[in-house]
């Protein structure tokens, strides 16, 4: 009966901490996929692996004592950097949407998104290392939450990383398909993205509590799509002179 008890015990703390960490592993790489098919894949890369670097030094050196870290000034930070970047590809987006269609300018197009100067591209560094720091500490939290509380901190050890692992491998897999979307709409897409994470971050980090939890970001996100497609609607219009803020 014990080991019965034992097993299950294993398998809950198991599969529980696999299936929350999938949704921070899910948002961690959707901003790395996206910024590096936008901005370019070099400062991308690297900037995500200086955030696993970083990760493993603080999990290596607080370990258990991260669960009394407070997460909300992170958010807050984090989500304010993806909301000022997110809407100004927002913008960006919907006007070239607008003006090219969805099949406009092409895949591989170079333009002022795309990092092309010499140097480094700091821009795609930063968003790629915040996001990979905040969603691997959101893990971390998961993880040591898990595990101490039901005292398999092993299970769910495994359960975090796994869910990383698979979530990444499935990134790297669609990086391809990704690469080929026109990058009018990629922009727009990435986007849209951002500023969902960014206005769900940064509204936790001031202390406010979502009504639905993380099932908030699909609210944010069929907002911040209704949103585009209206103003694609409007700026299409005024293109070809039905403006209603035209007087007549």
């Amino acid at each position: 009966m014990f080991n019965m008890s034992l097993q299950t015990g294993i398998g809950f703390v198991l599969i529980t901490t696999f299936l929350a960490s999938t949704v921070e592993a899910i948002e961690m790489v959707t901003i790395v996929v996206g910024v590096g098919a936008t901005r370019g894949w070099r400062a991308t890369l690297i900037g995500a692996a200086s955030g696993f670097a970083v990760l493993a030094v603080v999990v290596a050196v607080f370990g258990l004592a991260l669960s009394a870290i407070p997460i909300g000034p992170l958010r807050l930070i984090v989500g304010a950097l993806l909301l000022v970047f997110g809407l100004q590809w927002f913008r960006k987006g919907v006007t070239r949407v607008a003006a090219h269609g969805l099949a406009g300018m092409k895949a591989g197009h170079a333009d002022e998104e795309a990092w092309t100067g010499p140097g480094f591209d700091w821009t795609a560094f930063v968003l790629a290392f915040k996001g990979v720091v905040l969603e691997g500490l959101e893990v971390a939290f998961i993880v040591v939450t898990f595990g101490v509380t039901a005292n398999q901190l092993g299970p769910a050890v495994i359960g975090g990383m796994s869910a990383v692992v698979i979530v990444g491998a499935i990134g790297a897999a669609v990086q391809p398909l990704v690469t080929r979307i026109p990058r009018s709409l990629l922009q727009l897409v990435v986007g849209t993205m951002l500023t969902t994470f960014g206005t769900f971050w940064a509204v936790e980090g001031i202390g406010v509590i979502w009504p639905a939890g993380d099932a908030a970001i699909l609210v944010l996100l069929a907002l911040y799509v209704s949103t585009a497609l209206a103003l694609i609607s409007i700026e299409r219009r005024h293109a070809f002179g039905f403006s209603p803020w035209r007087q007549a």
